[in-house]
C-alpha cells in the first residue's frame, strides 16, 4: 500500500500504542487525523507531529453524537484503537467502564461503513480467548486464532466487548463487503506505556526501590510480552493485507512468568529486595501465550525485539523520564486507574 496517498484516521492516537502507530504511519508518508478524548492518552505523545503540521488532532469523545461521523469524513483507512481500557487491575475493577466499548466500537464501525472507507483495522486483544484454556501455567499451550469459536468464553467484559467487535466486523464484511481486519494484541509494553500494565508496574516498583517488592498473584502467571514496535508493524501489515474481517494474533511466543520478569527487572535496576507475591490482587489467566504462525504466513510478520531487549529499552525510557518522588506518591492509584 502506498501510504503517501492515503488519508488515515487513528482513533486513540495519543495513547501508548496509538502514538507509536502514528509515528510509524507518518514515517510512511500518510496524512493523519487523530481523534482522542485524552482520558488516558497524552497530547505530548504526538506533539512533534502536531508542531510539524503532519497530524490533524481532534480532542473528542467518539461516544458523543456525530463525532464518529465527522472523524471518518474524507478518510481512506481507519485504525480503531480508541477504547476504555487499561491493565489487569483496571479491567478487572472497572467492568462497567469497559462495557462502554460495545457502543464505541459499534458507532465507529457504522460510521466507517457509511463513509465508504477503504479498510478498517481494529485493535483487538488476547482477552477474546477462552479463559478455560489458560488456567495451568505448567501447560505449554499456544493460543491459535481458530480457538475463538462457539461456545465463546471471553475474559470479562473487556474481552467480551473485543470479541463482539470482531464478530461485528466479520458481519460487516459478509453483509456489506466492507474491508476490515482485527489484530489481536498480546500484552504490549514499551515506551509511553502506563503503570497499570504489568511490565511498567514492576519497573515503577523497582524505580521507587519498593521493598518488599510486590508481585500480583503467585507470580506463576505466564505471558508473552510483546514490544510495541512489533505490535505496530503487525497492525500496519494487517491493514495492508487483510480485507475479509479475519483476526490475527500479534505476539511473541516467548513464555515468561511474572516472577521471572520481576527478577529480570530487579537485576537491571540493581535492586536487591524481597519479592512478595500477593494472590489477593487481580491476576488474569495464568497461561496466556499466542501462536503467531498465522501472522508469519499471512503478514510475513514476526517479532523482532525479544523480551530482554525490549525490557531494557523500556526501563531506560522510564528511568530517564520519571521523578522518583512523584511516582512513589501516586503509584498505588496508577496501578488500577487510567
Amino acid at each position: 500500500m502506498d501510504w503517501s496517498v492515503k488519508h488515515v484516521l487513528v482513533t486513540g492516537g495519543c495513547s501508548f500504542i496509538g502514538s507509536h502507530l502514528v509515528d510509524a504511519l507518518i514515517g510512511r508518508g500518510a496524512r493523519l487525523r487523530v481523534v482522542d478524548d485524552l482520558s488516558s492518552g497524552r497530547r505530548e505523545h504526538i506533539a512533534a507531529h502536531l508542531d510539524a503540521g503532519d497530524v490533524e488532532f481532534r480532542e473528542a469523545d467518539l461516544l458523543a453524537p456525530g463525532v464518529a461521523e465527522r472523524a471518518v469524513d474524507g478518510i481512506d483507512v481507519v485504525f480503531h484503537l480508541a477504547a476504555n481500557h487499561g491493565g489487569r487491575g483496571y479491567i478487572d475493577l472497572h467492568q462497567a467502564a469497559c462495557a462502554t466499548n460495545l457502543a464505541l466500537d459499534g458507532l465507529v464501525f457504522r460510521a466507517a461503513h457509511r463513509a465508504g472507507v477503504e479498510q478498517l483495522t481494529f485493535a483487538s486483544s488476547g482477552c477474546v480467548y477462552p479463559t478455560s484454556l489458560q488456567t495451568d501455567p505448567r501447560e505449554e499451550i499456544y493460543l491459535r486464532e481458530d480457538m475463538v469459536r462457539a461456545p465463546y468464553e471471553a475474559d470479562d467484559l473487556y474481552g467480551w466487548a473485543k470479541l463482539m467487535a470482531e464478530l461485528t466486523l466479520r458481519a460487516y464484511h459478509r453483509d456489506y463487503g466492507m474491508a476490515c481486519a482485527s489484530a489481536r494484541y498480546f500484552t504490549a509494553y514499551g515506551e509511553r506505556c502506563l503503570p497499570n500494565h504489568a511490565v511498567v508496574a514492576m519497573i515503577a516498583r523497582a524505580f521507587v526501590r519498593q521493598d518488599p517488592f510486590v508481585v500480583w498473584g503467585t507470580g506463576e502467571q505466564v505471558r508473552n510480552w510483546t514490544y510495541v514496535s512489533d505490535i505496530v508493524e503487525g497492525t500496519i501489515r494487517a491493514a495492508e493485507r487483510i480485507r475479509d474481517g479475519s483476526a490475527v494474533n500479534l505476539g511473541t511466543m516467548e513464555r515468561t512468568s511474572v516472577i521471572d520478569a520481576a527478577r529480570a527487572i530487579l537485576e537491571r535496576a540493581d535492586h536487591d529486595c524481597e519479592i512478595q507475591p500477593d494472590p489477593s490482587k487481580p491476576t488474569g489467566p495464568y497461561n496466556r501465550v499466542c501462536d503467531n504462525g498465522y501472522a508469519k504466513q499471512l503478514l510475513d510478520w514476526e517479532p523482532q525485539v525479544g523480551f530482554v531487549e525490549g525490557l531494557e529499552r523500556t526501563m531506560e525510557w522510564y528511568f530517564a523520564h520519571h521523578d522518583r518522588h512523584a511516582v512513589a506518591r501516586d503509584l498505588e492509584r496508577q496501578l488500577t486507574e487510567r
